[in-house]
């Protein structure tokens, strides 16, 4: 059996962290953006610990596996 958990979490909060995709975090006119399809530095800075945090949550904090 294989353990599908990794990539399949990582690739999604990949896809759903890619900063201006669905959110931006900080948002060039606002606080948060929603659907700008651009990005910043300090976005990206943003989104990456976010990324991490949540990849630390979901295998450490939870230990979440998935077996296909």
């Amino acid at each position: 059996m294989n353990d599908w958990a990794a990539p399949l979490i990582a690739s999604a909060l990949f896809a759903f962290l890619c900063p201006g995709l669905v959110v931006q975090m900080p948002g060039k006119n606002r606080p948060i953006d929603f659907l700008s399809m651009q990005t910043n530095m300090a976005a990206v800075f943003v989104h990456a610990v976010l990324f991490g945090l949540l990849l630390i949550l979901f295998f450490v904090v939870l230990n979440v596996h998935i077996y296909i």
